[in-house]
């Protein structure tokens, strides 16, 4: 009873903060978020909020039969239209399902409005849930994890080992990847030409960056250097590429997290060069989202620090020639991790029926099967989370006639699995991601003392951990 009082508080606290961001979210950086939310409750008194198991072998729906199953995204543009095409095509080939795809908004919103449904005994079947939302579904106690639905139709060692390791505990998939994600760098290949770079050689180092953006700039061909989208998440991305944990407790996965650690002298010396390449002009803030990138394809900067799920978007609207290339590291004796897994994970609730459970595992195998995962990554740029559909994408030649789409693959592929590169969990991430926005926003923005303000960024995170772990705590 305890444990219900107690996410059914925090559901409380996650809508407050959902609200209050939507009212007061900087023009230039609407709410945070990444490429989570959370709410609900339910076990029955006196037991623990663990995850529940999938009803005894839930029986497929019968030929006669129509199971309505329902599915909450927050894929909008042309993200939604692949979303819709997806579920039509599903419908079409599953008579006996109907399935209905719902626009709820952004990750965190649609992560607040699902535990808010649970709590009104209203969910959905299925919701995408962003990265950050991960511990919080875990703790929620009112998901089916997804390895008890798989009666060996699907081999788990097919998904990609970066994107399974982020989603499993103790080596256990608990929600089905979907849309996978990366950060990398994105450059306009033109604007290299015309200040006499290489457009086939892009920096590997921040200190190039710095250099290719001033002689770009020096030479009249831009105002800025480059920019960013969502800010906190390429911070975090710095701390898994350069093999730095982000929190105590191997990240949250020995253990409860209980102390983040973006206040370290590594985190430190990341926003100091940030702020100096601000000062100078050469870093331009452009927002906690998408909105950096406009400016880039109005070739404001040639650089853009963006999510992999951009890729599609850019390709289709840029008028010059793009360039993708790996993020590129800070110098130093730092080890090599890797760039953490981004996007979402679809999790199904357990107040589905038997029938609905498998209706939503017969589209969880729809997406995951390696021609749909082909066509959901060539419309979006999203990782085919299939090892077979990367094959697939190889032997077609797919890479070598779009290159750019192979950039963020190989660089998933090609890092160290280290508990620093595995990804963050922490219980109150989304919180915990907006106080480290308005850090950055305060550091880069405004010019606030880099060391003063993220150790204040870091109490007031390590605060909500806190919180969270006295509600949900072993």
């Amino acid at each position: 009873m305890h444990r219900r009082r107690a996410f059914l508080v925090f559901i409380g606290l996650l809508v407050s903060l959902s609200m209050l961001l939507s009212a007061c979210a900087p023009a230039a950086a609407p709410s945070s978020g990444a490429p989570a939310a959370e709410e609900a409750a339910k076990p029955a008194e006196g037991e623990e909020m663990a995850p529940q198991p999938a009803a005894e072998e839930p029986a497929a729906p019968e030929a006669e039969e129509k199971v309505s199953i329902t599915f909450w995204h927050a894929m909008s543009g042309s993200r939604g239209e692949v979303v819709e095409e997806l579920v039509s095509s599903f419908n079409e080939k599953n008579p006996n399902i109907e399935l209905t795809a719902e626009y709820t908004g952004s990750y965190a919103e649609t992560l607040t409005k699902a535990l808010a449904a649970y709590k009104a005994g209203e969910p959905p079947t299925i919701a995408q849930v962003y990265e950050v939302g991960t511990q919080t579904m875990l703790d929620s106690g009112v998901i089916v994890p997804v390895y008890t639905l798989n009666k060996g139709e699907v081999d788990w060692d097919e998904v990609v080992e970066p994107i399974r390791k982020y989603y499993s505990v103790d080596g256990n998939l608990y929600c089905m990847p979907f849309n996978s994600s990366t950060a990398m760098l994105y450059y306009n290949k033109d604007m290299f030409e015309a200040a006499g770079l290489d457009p086939d050689q892009p920096p590997t180092t921040w200190t190039e960056v710095e250099a290719f953006s001033k002689q770009i700039m020096d030479a009249g061909v831009a105002e800025g250097g480059f920019s960013m989208g969502w800010p906190a998440w390429i911070l975090e991305q710095m701390f898994a590429w350069h093999d730095q944990l982000y929190a105590n407790n191997d990240n949250g996965r020995s253990g409860r997290a209980t102390e983040v650690l973006f206040n370290s002298d590594f985190g430190k010396m990341v926003l100091g060069e940030w702020q100096r390449m601000a000062d100078e002009g050469v870093l331009v803030y452009g927002g906690r989202q998408y909105k950096a990138n406009d400016p880039f394809l109005g070739q404001q900067f040639p650089f853009l620090f963006q999510s992999t799920s951009s890729l599609g978007g850019i390709l289709k609207k840029a008028d010059f020639n793009v360039g993708t290339a790996f993020l590129p590291r800070f110098e130093g004796d730092y080890p090599k991790g890797n760039s953490v897994v981004g996007g979402g994970c679809l999790w199904l609730f357990d107040q589905a029926t038997p029938e609905q459970q498998a209706a939503a595992w017969e589209f969880f195998k729809y997406t995951f099967s390696p021609e749909r995962a082909i066509i959901w990554h060539k419309k979006t740029g999203y990782f085919p989370t299939s090892k077979t559909a990367y094959q697939m994408l190889i032997d077609e030649g797919w890479f070598e006639e779009e290159p750019n789409h192979a950039t963020a693959f190989n660089q998933i592929l090609s890092g160290n699995d280290t508990p620093a590169s595995r990804g963050v969990l922490l219980g109150p991430f989304v919180q915990i991601r907006d106080v480290t926005g308005t850090a950055i926003e305060e550091i880069v923005v405004n010019g606030a003392d880099v060391s003063e303000t993220l150790d204040a960024a870091a109490a007031e995170a390590n605060q909500l951990l806190a919180d969270y772990n006295a509600l949900y705590g072993d």
